[in-house]
Order: structure tokens, then sequence, then C-alpha cells
């Protein structure tokens, strides 16, 4: 069962940076592609960036140029770099792993799960 904690999340004034970080446990011999999604008051939870295990990666419109993911596959933590930051940018940040399939047995690996979130909140 993979638990995934975030952290890194906090107040800042527009134009500023933070780094969040994702860090996952629970599991062996099991391969995921990392997400993080984020949820703004009275809105939907969105996609925002998310990391292939072969190392692509892919942004939502809103935030190319700006964010960057980022992992270190020795700790099983992932990261959200996160640059120019704007006050549509406050929102609570969620990590997710979805199983990566193909090329190994993964059928003993949790096809995916949610970290508990952080809170971002960019001031103007």
């Amino acid at each position: 069962q993979v638990q995934l904690v975030e952290s890194g999340g906090g107040s800042v004034q527009a134009g500023g940076s933070l780094r969040l970080s994702c860090a996952a446990s629970g599991y062996t011999n099991c391969r995921y592609h990392m997400n993080w999604y984020r949820q703004a008051p009275g809105k939907e939870r969105e996609f925002v960036s998310i990391i292939l295990t072969d190392g692509r990666t892919s942004y939502a419109d809103s935030v190319k140029g700006r964010f960057t993911i980022s992992q270190d596959n020795a700790k099983k933590t992932v990261y959200l770099q996160m640059n120019s930051l704007k006050p549509e940018d406050t929102a609570m940040y969620y990590c997710k792993a979805d199983v990566a399939t193909g090329g190994y047995y993964w059928g003993n690996c949790a096809s995916s799960a949610w970290g508990q979130g952080t809170l971002v909140t960019v001031s103007s």
C-alpha cells in the first residue's frame, strides 16, 4: 500500500517561489507515475503536472514555464518547484501516484494513491 506525504506548502507573496515535496513509501518492486494536482476553494481539483517513470513530464498550461516537476528515485520523492507564483496559484496541492503498467509484474501494486495535501497561499 503506497503512502504519500506532501510538504513544503506555505504563504508567499506574488512573484515568490516554493518547492513542494512528496515522499512515497510502503511499496517495493512497483513503479509509479507521479502527479501534482491542486484544488482551490470552491473549485474542482485540477491537474498540475506529471512525471512518468521514464522521466517525461507534462504541465497544465496555467503553470507551464513557471513550475518544474522532478524526482529523486533513490529517495522516492517527487518535487514541484514553483516560481513566479500568482494569487491564482493559491490552493491545496495534492500528490498522486498512478501505477505504471507493462514490462513487469505490477499485480501486487496499489493502482493509485493520494496524499493528504499541502496548502499554498499566494498573496498579492
